[in-house]
């Protein structure tokens, strides 16, 4: 193959509106049209295999109902909203919701502690909460822990000082009206699942941020017939700004199921859909590896790309078997905190050495620090970071408007250099690899 990296990446621009919505971008547009409208928004199966679809239409309505119900109960531009919801559908459309009225949505995964999600709660000082059973009931219990929290929407389940979802729907029109939104606008509160407790705020134009990497990773998605399944947590800054919303603002299929992420089942939905695009962790495509291995026969798939989310390990055997069995070379999408598929690998247009995390893609500058902030040479660490504009002098949208505080505010980045405290060096070749420990300062 032919390395194209510098002529990609040199020629690579910015175009980012001076307004955006992700809702209006990855839902509404699509449902504008009649015939676009009816496409396969998502598929999803629940516990039992048994399986349901919505169309962009149907999310779309769904989420006008909702925002809609918001604005009657209060809701203002920049509150902040949270969103814990089980069900994908649900999920998507309250998402959508949140962000039509300007406000805020804060997603708080099923995978976090009970004790996280409430402090996660408490942190945002949200005031209205669209909820399900898997998360309403402990949340009620715990309310007077959140003193900020006044309102609740459930799903799923009753109780005195909830607003059921279906009567607060079923009042409200499909039709809305949406505010016009700054592409700077803060848009998403990210809390990772860890007890770090920290929150990363990200506006509407970091959906165009990650759109570069999450194209060259899939293997320059979308091609025809193209639906993306992942494992990752679809809470999180990888499964939700690195995944799920870019598919949809292709207007693709996302693929999901409520069942346990098991080897078997996995196969099962990726060759009962025929996903062609996979985004993944590390142990998930190794459980996929252990199951098919266990089979007699070829797997019946028709993946095309597969994305791995995680810094690597040099697992040759790995990536060699998928290469083998499955047809695909999986190339690593590299995340921060901080700024979301901003590194990683495209083999279909450039070559990458297994164990790296790739290089910098079009439209991101990054690079490693010495303990002075020079640019270290090749092969000798220092500190990966990542600067606020590319090589043309724009803005990087993919980058975090700054650390969420206890106290409601948050914290911008100083200097043009995002620092993110991981050790790393840079080989001759451009690729990046991550290492343990940053050097002694001085040495």
């Amino acid at each position: 193959m032919t390395d194209q990296y510098a002529a990609l990446y040199a020629s690579y621009q910015w175009l980012v509106p001076s307004q955006i919505n992700i809702a209006q971008a990855c839902i509404h547009r699509w449902a504008e049209n009649s015939h676009e409208g009816r496409r396969i928004a998502l598929h999803v199966e629940d516990e039992f295999g048994q399986g349901v679809s919505w169309s962009y239409q149907q999310l779309s309505d769904m989420a006008h109902q909702l925002a809609n119900g918001l604005l009657r109960m209060g809701v203002q531009p920049g509150d902040r909203v949270v969103v814990a919801m089980a069900q994908p559908a649900q999920f998507l459309a309250a998402l959508s919701a949140v962000l039509d009225v300007g406000a805020v949505a804060v997603p708080l995964s099923a995978r976090m502690s009970a004790a996280r999600r409430i402090r996660c709660v408490r942190d945002a000082k949200a005031r209205t909460a669209l909820v399900d059973a898997s998360s309403g009931p402990e949340l009620l219990q715990s309310q007077a822990q959140c003193p900020e929290l006044i309102q609740i929407v459930g799903l799923g389940f009753t109780h005195d000082d909830i607003i059921p979802w279906r009567t607060l729907l079923a009042r409200q029109p499909t039709t809305f009206k949406p505010r016009p939104t700054r592409a700077d606008a803060p848009a998403l509160l990210l809390f990772d699942t860890s007890d770090k407790h920290v929150g990363q705020l990200f506006s509407h134009q970091a959906l165009i941020g990650a759109l570069p990497g999450f194209v060259c990773a899939q293997s320059w998605f979308p091609q025809a017939g193209d639906s993306l399944y992942t494992s990752l947590d679809w809470c999180s800054t990888e499964g939700l700004l690195g995944g799920v919303l870019p598919a949809l603002y292709f207007g693709r299929p996302c693929i999901t199921s409520l069942a346990p992420n098991l080897g078997q089942h996995c196969y099962e939905i990726l060759e009962r859909y025929r996903v062609s695009n996979l985004l993944v962790d590390i142990q998930t495509l190794l459980r996929l590896q252990a199951t098919l291995q266990a089979q007699d026969s070829r797997p019946r798939l028709a993946l095309r790309a597969i994305a791995l989310q995680a810094p690597p390990t040099a697992n040759t055997s790995l990536l060699e078997w998928c290469q083998r069995e499955l047809g695909v070379q999986p190339d690593v999408l590299f995340s921060l905190p901080q700024a979301v598929a901003v590194i990683g690998q495209a083999h279909e247009k450039w070559p990458s050495q297994a164990g790296s995390i790739g290089r910098p893609y079009p439209g991101h500058l990054a690079t490693v620090l010495d303990s002075q902030g020079h640019p270290s040479p090749a092969g000798v660490p220092g500190e990966l970071v990542l600067n606020r504009y590319d090589i043309q002098g724009h803005a990087d949208p993919a980058r975090h408007l700054g650390t969420w505080k206890p106290d409601g505010t948050w914290v911008e980045p100083e200097g043009d250099w995002l620092h993110t405290g991981l050790g790393a060096y840079i080989d001759k070749q451009g690729d990046i690899w991550l290492v343990d420990a940053l050097p002694v300062s001085g040495g």
